[in-house]
């Protein structure tokens, strides 16, 4: 049961850790999507959508490991 606990806390751990490195690449695409003419326009739009979706997928992450 101990084993369990801790592979289990491992895993909670291992998604609040990619959650946290979704919000650090929003900010990084919401930076390069405002970044202006020093990024090909490609690039922006790209970085733009990412960071519009970006919140969303961190909320159902948190919403599917808070059901278990």
């Amino acid at each position: 049961k101990r084993l369990q606990a801790e592979a289990r806390q491992l895993a909670k751990d291992h998604v609040q850790a990619l959650a946290a490195a979704i919000i650090n690449a929003e900010a990084l695409a919401a930076e390069i999507a405002e970044g202006g003419d020093a990024y090909p326009p490609g690039i922006r739009d790209l970085a733009r959508r990412f960071a519009e979706d970006a919140e969303a997928k961190v909320q159902t992450l948190e919403a599917i490991a808070a059901r278990t």
